[in-house]
């Protein structure tokens, strides 16, 4: 079964398509390393909770927004060895691709599958 890495971020609301090219990079890059689709979601209708929520989490501010991103792959194996190529890849270092957003406050890990309808 595919495997996910999941990311959520906050992004300066201004650097919207900055952040759009950003991912747009990082796509192509993640696509030739083998991932079978890279997704990238501009937060609409994401509220703040109480206990728990996606600003809250991100420590999102009043001129970010919260971006929600996958990125699937087709086993495990082949996103661990996806990654270690994708982390010495010059497209993807700073003076290259640089990050616009806070990348200290990102949250992200690797999901296995477990239902896909």
């Amino acid at each position: 079964m595919n495997y996910v890495d999941g990311f959520i971020v906050a992004v300066p609301t201004a650097n919207r398509e900055i952040y759009r090219e950003h991912a747009a990079k990082a796509a192509i890059v993640f696509k030739e390393y083998g991932a079978l689709n890279v997704v990238e979601c501009w937060g609409d209708d994401v509220p703040e909770g109480k206990l728990t929520s996606f600003p809250m989490a991100v420590k999102c501010q009043a001129d970010e927004t919260v971006v929600f991103s996958w990125v699937t792959w087709p086993s495990r194996q082949v996103r661990d060895e996806a990654w270690k190529k994708v982390m010495v890849d010059p497209r993807m270092q700073p003076d290259t691709n640089s990050m616009p957003f806070d990348g200290k406050r990102m949250i992200y890990g690797g999901f296995a599958v477990m239902v896909e309808a």
